[in-house]
């Protein structure tokens, strides 16, 4: 069965160079292992998904441009998430604050072609159904 999510879960894109942590605020009042539990609306950039050290893909104006300055060799720049949509699937049998939990098998998509997953979930004694 898959692992609850919560405060300080590992995450990983696939254009990043680093993990990152989840950040999950206390407002869903709801706790895995003592600690806030996430739900598939903990996506906010810079709130709840950090960054990735940088990002490598070319998809991101950033990058682009970065690469075209340095006549064509792939430059990285600073990731800056952005996550427009929430958590894809989520857990349906188990709600928080209204929403769906949010397991270790979802994902996230980053508009820049990223995909966001879950490394470590933060907790490992709590599993969602």
């Amino acid at each position: 069965m898959p692992q609850h999510v919560c405060n300080g879960a590992t995450l990983m894109c696939s254009f990043g160079v680093a993990p990152s942590t989840l950040m999950v605020l206390p407002q869903n009042r709801t706790l895995t292992s003592n600690m806030p539990a996430a739900n598939i609306m903990d996506n906010k950039p810079m709130v709840n998904i950090m960054p990735f050290g940088m990002c490598t893909t070319p998809s991101n104006p950033a990058v682009a441009a970065a690469t075209t300055a340095a006549l064509g060799v792939l430059t990285p720049v600073p990731c800056v998430p952005v996550t427009p949509a929430p958590w894809i699937l989520g857990a349906p049998t188990v709600m928080l604050g209204y929403m769906p939990a949010l397991d270790n098998t979802n994902k996230l998509m980053c508009t820049w072609g990223g995909v966001i997953s879950v490394v470590n979930p933060g907790q490992v004694t709590e599993q969602i159904p």
